[in-house]
Parts: C-alpha cells; sequence; structure tokens
C-alpha cells in the first residue's frame, strides 16, 4: 500500500519560509517521479513543482520559480519542497504525489497515480 504523508506546513508571514517533506513508502521510490501540488479555497489543484526519479530533472510553475525549490533524498524516500520568500498568493494546502512509469513533466494532476493527505500553508501579511 503506497502511503504519502507530508509535514511541515504552518503559518508564516510574508516573506518568510517553510520546507516541506513528503516521506513514502509503499512504492519504489526511485521509480517515481515526485510532484507537490496546491488546492486554495475554491480554486482548481495547481502545479507546483515535480522532480524525477533520479532528481536530476526539475520542474517548477512560473508562479513560483526561483523561490521554491523541490529535492529529493532518495536514501530516506523523501522528497522537499523548500519554500523562500513565501506571498500570501501560495497559502493553500500542499499535496505530495507520485506518479509511475516516465515522467515528462506533466502537470496534469491527472498524471500523478498517489497522493498525500495534504498540509495547510497559511502566509499572512
Amino acid at each position: 500500500q503506497v502511503q504519502l504523508v507530508e509535514s511541515g506546513g504552518g503559518s508564516v508571514q510574508v516573506g518568510g519560509s517553510l520546507r516541506l517533506s513528503c516521506a513514502a513508502s509503499g512504492l519504489s521510490f526511485t521509480s517515481n517521479a515526485m510532484g507537490w501540488f496546491r488546492q486554495a479555497p475554491g480554486k482548481e489543484r495547481e502545479f507546483v513543482s515535480a522532480i524525477r526519479g533520479s532528481g536530476i530533472s526539475t520542474y517548477y510553475a512560473d508562479s513560483v520559480k526561483g523561490r521554491f525549490t523541490i529535492s529529493r533524498d532518495n536514501a530516506k524516500n523523501t522528497v522537499y519542497l523548500q519554500m523562500n520568500n513565501l506571498r500570501p498568493e501560495d497559502t493553500a494546502v500542499y499535496y505530495c504525489s507520485a506518479t509511475s512509469g516516465y515522467y515528462a513533466g506533466s502537470r496534469n494532476p491527472k498524471d500523478f497515480n498517489y497522493w498525500g493527505q495534504g498540509t495547510q500553508v497559511t502566509v499572512s501579511s
């Protein structure tokens, strides 16, 4: 059974930083690209970032490029999202996700097979 467990969410002020973690189990971690999505109230789930199994290739939404950094530790089956210079518009529930097979940079949530329960990030001014 695949489990993705996020942690690290919380409340910060504008310009602050948070690091999200996602611990994965029940899957061949290095064979899965990992992604982060977010969903604000009343909005659709949107792509934030993704990283291939090797960790070499990374992908970012334009809205977070230069502020967020995705990384993974394959020895710990964990993926991270370092979020710097946070803005109020970054407020959302952040979800960790995994996709098996070859990952070509899709930003469509439907292309990700597994999901965590989400962690709340709130940025206040």
